[in-house]
This record gives C-alpha cells, sequence and structure tokens, in this order.
C-alpha cells in the first residue's frame, strides 16, 4: 500500500551501487550492534546433558561413572552419590529471511522508518546476539549459509543493505535451510499467503521451528484515509482510485485481521510463534520478543 509515501530512488549504475552500499552498511551495523548492546541477555543451554560449562542438574551416581565425576560435597549430603552433569551447548544454525520486496519500502511518515529498514536492523541485531551466544546465523538461500564469526556479520549487514527486489509482495525462501535448525522470517506478509504456507510446511517437514515477525506501519494498521484518495503499490503495479477511502476503512481492518489470524494459524500448526510489530514501536520490544521466541523454541 503506498497512499502518501513514493518508492525510494535506487541506484542507475554499478559505480553508485557500489557507493550506497558502501555508505550504508557501516551505518547499518553501527545500528544493529548498539540496538543488540540495549538487550542484556545471558548466555543460554540446550537443556540437555553434555559437553558445556553451565551446571545442569544432579543425578545418582551409576555404576561405571568414574570417581572423578562424583561431587562429593553433595553425595556427602545423603547416603546415595551423585554426578554433577553440565548442560550441553552445541551451536544452533539459525536462517533468517527478510522480505526485499518493494512493499517493504512504505513508511506512512517521512520520520519514520520504513518496514524494510527496520526489518534489515531487527535481523542483523538478531544476528548480532546470536552469534555472540556462540550460535551460527545465516540466510534462508543458498548463498549465505549458517556461519559463526563477525566475518558471517559482515556478509549478512552486505546482503541486507542490496536494492529492494522488483516484486511488490515476497515470498519466503526455505530450500537451503537445514535439517533441524531454527528459522526467522520477517515481512510484512501482505502478499498471497499461499507461498508462506508452503515455505513453512517444507521447514516443518524437516524439523525446522523458528518465529514469523510480521512489520508493519502504524499507517496499514489504522487506515486513516478518508475522501478522495489513490492507492498504489510500491512497484506501481497496483493502482486503485476512491472518492470515498473512508468506507473502505471496516472492510480493510476486517481483512488485515483475517490475515494475522491465518498467519497465527499456520505458524501454529507447524510448530513456529508468530507475532507482529510496528515501526512505530521501539525495536528494542521487537528484539527482546525474537530472541525470546528462538529460545522458547529450543527447548
Amino acid at each position: 500500500m503506498s497512499a502518501s509515501a513514493p518508492a525510494s530512488a535506487r541506484p542507475a549504475g554499478l559505480r553508485r551501487q557500489a557507493e550506497a552500499l558502501a555508505s550504508a552498511l557501516p551505518p547499518l551495523m553501527a545500528e544493529a550492534r548498539h540496538l543488540a548492546a540495549t538487550v542484556q541477555l545471558g548466555e543460554h543451554g540446550r537443556r540437555l546433558s553434555g559437553m558445556g560449562d553451565e551446571f545442569w542438574q544432579y543425578r545418582p551416581a551409576h555404576a561405571g561413572d568414574e570417581a572423578r565425576a562424583i561431587d562429593w560435597r553433595r553425595s556427602a549430603r545423603s547416603d546415595a552419590q551423585f554426578v554433577r552433569e553440565k548442560e550441553w551447548q552445541a551451536a544452533q544454525s539459525v536462517h533468517l529471511w527478510v522480505d526485499d520486496a518493494r512493499s517493504m519500502e512504505f513508511s506512512g511518515d517521512p520520520g519514520r522508518q520504513s518496514k524494510a529498514d527496520r526489518a534489515r536492523l531487527l535481523a542483523l541485531a538478531l544476528a548480532v546476539l546470536l552469534i555472540r551466544a556462540g550460535e551460527r546465523v545465516g540466510l534462508a538461500d543458498p548463498v549465505a549459509p549458517p556461519r559463526s564469526g563477525e566475518i558471517q556479520l559482515l556478509r549478512l549487514a552486505q546482503r541486507f543493505t542490496a536494492p529492494a527486489g522488483a516484486a511488490d509482495f515476497g515470498a519466503p525462501e526455505a530450500r537451503a535451510i537445514l535439517t533441524g535448525s531454527r528459522a526467522v522470517f520477517v515481512s510484512d506478509f501482505l502478499g498471497d499467503p499461499a507461498p508462506v504456507e508452503e515455505a513453512l510446511g517444507r521447514a516443518a517437514d524437516r524439523g525446522v521451528a523458528g518465529v514469523i515477525l510480521q512489520v508493519l506501519d502504524p499507517v496499514e494498521e489504522a487506515f486513516p484515509f478518508d475522501g478522495r484518495t489513490v492507492f498504489e503499490s510500491m512497484g506501481g503495479t497496483l493502482r486503485h482510485e476512491t472518492r470515498k477511502a473512508g468506507d473502505l476503512r471496516d472492510r480493510y481492518l476486517e481483512r488485515l485481521a483475517e490475515r494475522k489470524t491465518r498467519l497465527a494459524h499456520v505458524a501454529a500448526t507447524a510448530g513456529w510463534l508468530f507475532g507482529t510489530h510496528h515501526t512505530g514501536d521501539p525495536a528494542q520490544v521487537a528484539l527482546l520478543w525474537l530472541y525470546q521466541a528462538l529460545r522458547k523454541e529450543r527447548r
């Protein structure tokens, strides 16, 4: 939907594209790191016994346990012997899909971030948190498979600062998602929901759980239009003119509510979590929700 905001300009030549990417990447990375720093999060485990540094539980000693594995201080408090187990902390692969379609460029206020800018910021800040926690993070397409380390963050930032795609609405990419991994899909999800359902079905079949975050502009939630209004998609392929925009408000809000309900149902069926974030709200709230949602999916 584009009632008031024009499509953002695109670099015309290769040199200008390179300059635009070079100028956008450092600010995006800096902003993502700053956002990640505002969310204080500790180490997390997998709730399984294995290699790690964090204490998980005591269990009764079994035949074959080595003497050095027995916690003699805990055992001294009872007639039985106990082994101190640590929590398994193997790295997890997390795949990100951030919609780069033209619809994501919309902003209902010149002073407010576009949906695309907010989505990219959240995804990169989430990657910062995950990689700091020892996880491997990548994209849902084969171009950037999950890896750890600072260089991977730069790869992701480069991808997120690339020019937007040509389509009006995006569809999730799930072909390269590893079996048993985690995934995060970030979009406005205002296009055809069938590709979303298909991608979630393929992911669920491979034991992938994850999170869907719908990013919307406050204007898209309130529909404050009245009188003569021209609605045009960000790509210019869809256009609707009306003299009584206010008469469309109830039907629009009803269809938006139906879309959210459908997304939540599809997510729940696949074992995923669904949430909505508005670009007028603080990004920290959405980042914390994303991280906690992924932790919940691991258990």
